[in-house]
């Protein structure tokens, strides 16, 4: 169920002396089976953008298919839309609001008219893709749970409608080191299992970690889009325009001034690792 976006212009309060534009001729593709970073600084456009992706904002002008359906035209069913293209807004977890787990994860299932057992198996499937324990917290209040717990659970609502494509708003905000981590490799391992994950962020080492490729938002427009390694080469253009890039990335370029011989592009530490282990076997 792939994406395409063309020209996409979204305007804040035309006509009033507040109007903002937020975003201008955006272009973007989302293939099937991908994992797309968006990247920008607040105020970029990035919420923006992804409201469009399941209709949720309308713009003209401007075009968004989902699976080549307009999603600007009247005749198309947006609720089957956004069960396939689930958005999940920053600090999910906000959003809970059930009295025990199990009753807020079988809550978009049984908006899908599915029957008893069936939404019993997806809230149980839901709760272990996200690395929770059924038996331990299905009857649980998710308000006794911690941060972390929550926004599992949160996410695991969403999973049990089992959508086509996950867009997730800066899904690590707010966590500590420990369960940035985890939430990361949590969304991985959705990715991994097969569905398409478009993810914002403004943390650059977290879509160099789990992105195929990025999208990054300058003032409402496309600045730079490819693979993570492409984007990260314009380290210096991406600072002016308040983003960074990953702290290996900026140690490869100045290993490569200091006179090393560091390959472009990299940015993960165990290929930074590996360029400077072979440079100094060679200086041997």
């Amino acid at each position: 169920m792939p994406i395409k976006v063309e020209k996409l212009t979204h305007v804040y309060m035309p006509g009033t002396p507040f109007e903002a534009k937020a975003l201008n001729e955006v272009r973007m593709q989302v293939e099937d089976g991908e994992f797309i970073g968006i990247i920008g600084h607040t105020g970029s456009g990035k919420s923006t953008l992804i409201s469009h992706l399941n209709g949720l904002e309308k713009s003209e002008p401007g075009v968004v298919l989902v699976n080549g359906i307009d999603l600007g035209d009247k005749g198309t069913d947006l609720i089957a839309v956004r069960r396939a293209v689930v958005l999940v807004f920053q600090y999910p977890e906000y959003q809970l609001f059930e009295e025990t787990v199990a009753k807020d994860v079988a809550f978009g299932p049984t908006n899908l008219g599915l029957d008893a057992e069936e939404i019993k198996r997806r809230v149980d499937w839901a709760l272990r893709q996200v690395g929770l324990d059924p038996e331990g917290v299905a009857e649980k209040s998710p308000f006794e749970l911690s941060s972390g717990q929550k926004r599992r659970v949160a996410i695991a609502g969403v999973l049990a409608m089992k959508p086509s494509i996950l867009i997730l708003d800066e899904p690590a905000a707010g966590l500590d080191p420990a369960g940035r981590r985890d939430m990361l490799d949590l969304i991985r391992g959705i990715h991994d299992a097969g569905t398409t994950v478009v993810m914002v962020s403004h943390s650059m080492d977290d879509v160099g970690r789990c992105c195929d490729r990025l999208y990054v938002l300058s003032k409402g427009e496309i600045a730079y889009s490819g693979t993570p390694a492409e984007v990260f080469l314009h380290d210096r253009r991406l600072h002016e325009i308040g983003l960074d890039v990953p702290e290996c990335a900026k140690l490869a370029r100045q290993l490569r001034e200091a006179g090393f011989d560091m390959p472009e592009g990299i940015y993960r530490t165990e290929d930074v690792c590996a360029a400077i282990l072979e440079n100094l076997s060679g200086r041997k």
